[in-house]
């Protein structure tokens, strides 16, 4: 069964090839030359989704706010805040979760672009905080998943480094001393549910460009190409 609006994690809407591969030759040298004839996008088009599966109660079943309520105070809503930690993958399959994950329930569209623009680095060259934000859903049709109470919670299995980048990494281990910024691949599941009963799940799989400079803690520098696993 499918949500009636589209889940806010439809990676790829308004893309430009370009933009992504000049910054990823900028950030990460020539780390993903190699992987340059396997680039591809992960597209917004029509995916797949299973029958619905059957939720915990902290997900489907978890009761909707009164009539009455209103989204938090918080600056953020419900978007975590990122974890202090300096190795790639973990900070990568956190960074996963929580672009799989949204309430509309307890979280404004302003809040949920907050709470995602708190996870990127603040080194402006590489940043690509346009590749992460067109994600989300115009502020009306947020509204409109609002009204259906429409969340979502994720699950990761597993995060690793993509063929092409480890190889390349082993060509040339200087090169990424230029920005410390790695190619990390991470696989899941994202269970959505909404109002009545709603709910369904669908397999994901992003590749993140993480920054993880000596002793600072990762940040994430953009949703880029996905290479050769």
């Amino acid at each position: 069964m499918r949500s009636p609006f589209p889940s806010p994690s439809g990676y790829g809407q308004g893309w430009s090839a370009n933009r992504r591969i000049a910054l990823l030759a900028t950030g990460l040298a020539c780390l993903l030359a190699i992987a340059g004839a396997t680039v591809y996008f992960t597209g917004r088009g029509e995916q797949h989704r299973p029958p619905p599966a059957a939720a915990s109660p902290s997900e489907a079943d978890s009761p909707a706010p009164s009539d009455g309520a209103r989204p938090t105070d918080g600056a953020t809503g419900s978007v975590p805040v990122p974890p202090r930690v300096s190795d790639p993958v973990e900070f990568a399959k956190a960074a996963a979760r929580m672009l799989w994950s949204y309430d509309t329930r307890t979280t404004r569209h302003e809040q949920q672009l907050a709470g995602m623009e708190a996870w990127m680095t603040e080194e402006s060259r590489y940043s690509d905080w346009s590749s992460v934000s067109a994600q989300m859903p115009t502020p009306a049709l947020w509204a409109r998943m609002a009204d259906q109470h429409q969340r979502a919670t994720a699950t990761v299995t597993e995060g690793h480094y993509p063929s092409a980048f480890k190889q390349a990494l082993a060509e040339d281990p200087s090169a990424i001393t230029q920005a410390y910024i790695y190619a990390v691949t991470v696989t899941g599941k994202q269970r959505i549910a909404w109002s009545k009963g709603g709910q369904g799940a669908e397999d994901r799989s992003v590749t993140l460009a993480v920054q993880c400079r000596p002793s600072q803690d990762c940040s994430l520098v953009s949703i880029a190409p996905r290479v050769a696993p």
